[in-house]
């Protein structure tokens, strides 16, 4: 019915995720009411299914917050427009938002968290930072495939950025999956000569073949040994041996510990990949090798243009990294994404 929406909402860890029916909520005129396109399957949702990691808002809640739709009430500036809803959606007026750090801003709102997400038909959002979908990408791609802007693309987008890569610059992956690909992509597109490092072949496979210069199948393989091919491909490649940038997007205790030893002189590690597990390391390696570690939280609202722009120019393509599937089957999806059955993002479709 056209004045209900329907969510699949957490209730417990580890439960099927329910369906629920609902009315469709008031808007005001700062608010859009969104109807979804799309809404992608990311870790950090795993996080908060499988893994324990507290949600602000308590359960039941309706995760998801890498979403795109069309905007069907609220603001009347964006009635009938395509979006993509930000991941983060900050205040706008406080200190941190004023200095560019909006992405930290403290009273963030981030669906699937502090609020009900993107696994539904409908979600209501402030209609402030929503990025507008032109008609050129449209051309190339489904709206819902283009959920994937709202986390797995931008986030790497905006620590590349932060990590000052430049043209020439040697930048070594640890993780393509469905965040960690794109950072080795957009490397490339900064004009670096970039190393993907993965325990999986078909991941390290469709890396190669969609442009980045070298991979590696570290399975198996000790820190010493790794470090030591890696050497030889920045080599190989016509890499400086100094001012590596380290980017950890596989979010596991073992990528950490490798990045980490990874650092050699002028380095900037980037983390980006999230776990609970805790690390050791010699903090005194950064003062030895005048290096630096940066994290990153999602991306800012004020760089999505500048995500979408690549896309719909073509320099970033995104066909063999996204994979869609009907919002009913979720359970299934996200078991099998526990299980590491896909290869490729999962984006979930409403029926």
């Amino acid at each position: 019915m056209e004045n209900k929406m329907y969510s699949w909402q957490m209730t417990a860890l580890d439960a099927d995720f329910l369906l629920t029916e609902s009315d469709l909520p008031a808007t005001a005129d700062h608010e859009a009411l969104v109807k979804i396109a799309g809404c992608g399957v990311c870790h950090t949702d795993l996080s908060f299914w499988h893994f324990g990691v507290k949600t602000k808002k308590e359960l039941p809640l309706t995760l998801g917050h890498e979403i795109s739709g069309v905007v069907v009430a609220g603001d009347p500036a964006w009635i009938g427009k395509n979006v993509i809803i930000p991941a983060v959606l900050p205040c706008g007026e406080c200190d941190l938002c004023k200095k560019g750090r909006s992405n930290m801003c403290q009273k963030q709102l981030m669906p699937g968290n502090d609020f009900d997400g993107g696994f539904a038909s409908h979600i209501k959002v402030p209609s402030r930072f929503l990025c507008p979908v032109p008609a050129a990408l449209l051309a190339r791609y489904p709206l819902a495939t283009l959920s994937v802007i709202a986390d797995a693309i931008s986030t790497p987008y905006q620590v590349i950025k932060k990590s000052e890569l430049e043209a020439g610059d040697f930048a070594i992956v640890i993780g393509v999956g469905g965040v960690g690909v794109y950072a080795a992509l957009i490397a490339r597109i900064f004009g670096a000569k970039v190393l993907a490092l993965d325990i999986n072949d078909s991941k390290l496979e469709t890396a190669k073949a969609n442009g980045v210069d070298a991979v590696l199948n570290i399975k198996g393989m000790d820190i010493k040994s790794i470090k030591e091919q890696v050497r030889e491909v920045a080599k190989e490649l016509g890499a400086s041996r100094y001012g590596w940038k380290i980017f950890e997007m596989s979010g596991t205790k073992p990528g950490q510990d490798l990045a980490f030893n990874l650092i050699t002189f002028t380095s900037t590690l980037s983390i980006v990949g999230f776990t609970l597990d805790r690390t050791e390391v010699r903090l005194s390696n950064l003062m030895a090798f005048d290096a630096k570690i940066i994290g990153t939280w999602g991306c800012k609202p004020e760089l999505y243009p500048e995500v979408v722009e690549l896309i719909a120019t073509g320099k970033l393509k995104i066909d063999d990294f996204v994979e869609t599937f009907p919002m009913s089957q979720i359970n299934e999806v996200f078991r099998n994404t526990m299980n590491n059955v896909y290869t490729k993002r999962s984006v979930m479709v409403p029926e």
